[in-house]
């Protein structure tokens, strides 16, 4: 017997993202300053085909410049109205140079009390708070 199915079916559709706390010697931290949302940390969607951790790395690249090595997986923020799954990731500086796209208009290391301070968004703030205290690893938020 042939199970009757419908082509009608749409599979959801997932918007799956991923970030890099950037955390140099100096224990300062990689922002980059976006047209839209201001102040955030370096990341982007996940292309078919590549792993989480190339994506972090990869956007890490376009949006600053620098190239990064990744030091652990941190956890999971889940936009579940939006159905955006944004991963992150800490990482460590291994070379590049800061480099501004249209991405990112303004791009550099600050020490985390004033990052903190400049991240204005959304919850893009907590994010950086939960991946800097490896106590929370890993952490699943949603909301």
């Amino acid at each position: 017997m042939e199970a009757n199915v419908s082509n009608s079916y749409t599979p959801p559709k997932h918007i799956v993202s991923a970030a890099t706390i950037v955390r140099n010697e100096k224990n300062e931290i990689l922002l980059i300053k976006g047209p839209r949302r201001g102040w955030e940390m370096p990341g982007g969607q996940v292309e078919e085909g590549e792993s989480l951790k190339d994506a972090a790395i990869r956007e890490t690249k376009e949006e600053s410049g620098i190239d990064v090595e990744i030091l652990t997986f941190c956890g999971i923020f889940q936009n579940v109205n939006r159905s955006i799954c944004n991963t992150l990731f800490l990482a460590k500086p291994i070379g590049g140079e800061l480099t501004t796209t249209p991405e990112s208009l303004e791009v550099g290391f600050y020490p985390i009390e004033k990052a903190l301070e400049m991240v204005t968004v959304g919850n893009f703030r907590e994010r950086i708070e939960y991946c800097l205290d490896e106590r929370t690893h890993p952490f699943y938020v949603d909301f």
